[in-house]
């Protein structure tokens, strides 16, 4: 493994590698979160979930030409029934996984890339996710002081000094239901029906109403948002692999993005911050 280093998420450190340019999470540090002496059964209990199986398996689809795609098959097949169980070890043993690492020894445990890392703590905590991401994105601001991030959204995360005076201001973060007309007008763009979803307008529409701001919709959003974005991200990539139509899709992201912004609101993260 390459040289390793930690951050510390809600006094839990959490081991970061990189390899072939590609950072690593320990999801057996993650896992302490939730019970540290039992990280091992947290970790099966969430793979023992279809939701994470068509996750990880869409995952390694767009990244892993090896993947055995008719083991991963299988192995969904049987997900969600009370007798299924996975480990990280038969995960990687049958698909060929490597977006999953397990390591045995002293520094052993079982990695993931960040993507599924992330995924992984969504299902743990959306409040432990929000503080693992500003975590995250403070080890690699030490790391490029000097460059630009390559990572998008973190990069806008780091520019965002918003805070909540208010709870008239908290009001106006929840994402608005969509109307008639926008659901059942069809978004060609999947980048623009997370807009919709989450922001109430298309990239357009916003700098259309912006043209004197620079950046773009999502460069404007508040840390919340752009945490809940990402959940939207990879929420749409399942919904999409199950065949549901877009504006169903457009439907329940909408639903979706409303109930997390104000989990996170009411979650106090913010003041927690300041």
């Amino acid at each position: 493994m390459a040289k390793s280093r930690k951050i510390n998420v809600q006094g839990i450190n959490v081991v970061v590698f990189e390899d072939n340019r590609e950072d690593f999470m320990s999801l057996t540090d993650i896992a302490r979160h939730r019970d540290n002496e039992r990280s091992d059964y947290i970790l099966q209990n969430w793979m023992r979930n279809r939701s994470t199986i068509e996750f990880i398996g869409l995952w390694e689809k767009f990244n892993n030409p090896d993947f055995n795609s008719i083991e991963f098959d299988g192995i969904k097949n049987m997900s969600g029934s009370n007798s299924f169980s996975l480990t990280p070890k038969r995960w990687i043993e049958a698909t060929n996984a490597t977006g999953i690492i397990s390591k045995t020894g002293r520094y052993g445990g079982t990695f993931a890339h960040k993507d599924i890392a992330f995924e992984f703590a969504t299902w743990l905590s959306a409040e432990f996710k929000f503080y693992l991401i500003k975590e995250f994105q403070r080890l690699k601001e030490e790391e490029n002081s000097t460059k630009k991030l390559d990572w998008n959204l973190q990069r806008t995360i780091s520019k965002i000094n918003y805070t909540i005076h208010t709870d008239a201001i908290k009001e106006k973060l929840i994402p608005e239901t969509i109307s008639v007309k926008q659901k059942n007008f069809i978004y060609a763009d999947e980048a623009d029906l997370l807009n919709v979803a989450l922001f109430g307008k298309t990239a357009k529409e916003w700098r259309d109403k912006n043209q004197g701001e620079r950046g773009n919709i999502r460069d404007a959003a508040s840390i919340e948002q752009l945490v809940v974005l990402s959940n939207l991200e990879s929420i749409n990539a399942m919904l999409i692999q199950q065949g549901i139509a877009q504006n169903e899709r457009l439907l329940k992201l909408n639903e979706i993005a409303i109930n997390q912004m104000k989990s996170l609101i009411k979650s106090n993260v913010l003041n927690k911050l300041k």
